[in-house]
């Protein structure tokens, strides 16, 4: 824990002071699973005023599968990188990286707080982190912390606004709403700052 928040005081830092030379971004990165895309099996009713304030939907709806989105939030211009895709295996978080490593100034580090999922720390992916030696940085939350990713905070964003509710024709189409909707925050972005315990961060460093 106290070398994420470590992360986290570093970001305040920076933010205020600039980026180390050697250091080009810092994410916090996860996925979230299971995403359904759900449709209607009869249209939604209007609302009726005196009668009906709500749009009225049947509880019936139709199942077309699951999405899965992998995503990372850069915590120092609130900018998000996302993919979405049907499974989360080590090829989709290596397409992940590559995509951070498209993203950013070649040469520099590039941190990422994260957790201790399978596809994080394969074969696979460790031999792609080999065959690109100091690019990424990777800084473990503890196992059963995954509270203290930041991302979690934007996805539960991406769920009060975009997914709670919503009604699509196929994956595709959930797919690209999702995407839409990330081209829509990285438009605006939103910097989602930590600040719990990080204020008595010394005093516990030093205790432990």
């Amino acid at each position: 824990m106290i070398e994420v928040l470590h992360v986290y005081r570093d970001v305040e830092l920076w933010r205020k002071a600039g980026l180390p030379s050697e250091v080009v971004g810092v994410l916090s990165c996860d996925e979230k699973p299971g995403i359904q895309a759900i449709s209607n099996t009869a249209p939604d009713l209007p609302p009726v005023p005196g009668r009906h304030s709500n749009v009225g939907r049947d509880h019936e709806y139709k199942r077309h599968g699951t999405v899965s989105l992998l995503a990372g939030i850069e915590l120092l211009s609130g900018e998000v990188l996302g993919l979405v895709r049907e499974l989360h295996r080590s090829a989709e978080f290596i397409e992940f990286l590559q995509l951070a490593d498209q993203h950013y100034a070649a040469g520099l580090r590039i941190r990422i707080v994260l957790d201790n999922h399978s596809a994080h720390i394969s074969k696979q992916t460790r031999a792609y982190l080999a065959s690109v030696p100091n690019r990424f940085e990777f800084i473990f939350t503890p196992k059963h912390g995954s509270w203290l990713n930041l991302i979690e905070s934007f996805f539960g964003k991406l769920a009060r606004t975009l997914l709670r509710g919503i009604r699509v024709s196929s994956k595709a189409e959930l797919k690209a709403r999702i995407e839409l909707y990330l081209k829509e925050v990285n438009e605006e972005p939103v910097v989602f700052k930590w600040k719990y315990k990080l204020a008595t961060l010394e005093t516990e460093s030093v205790a432990t």
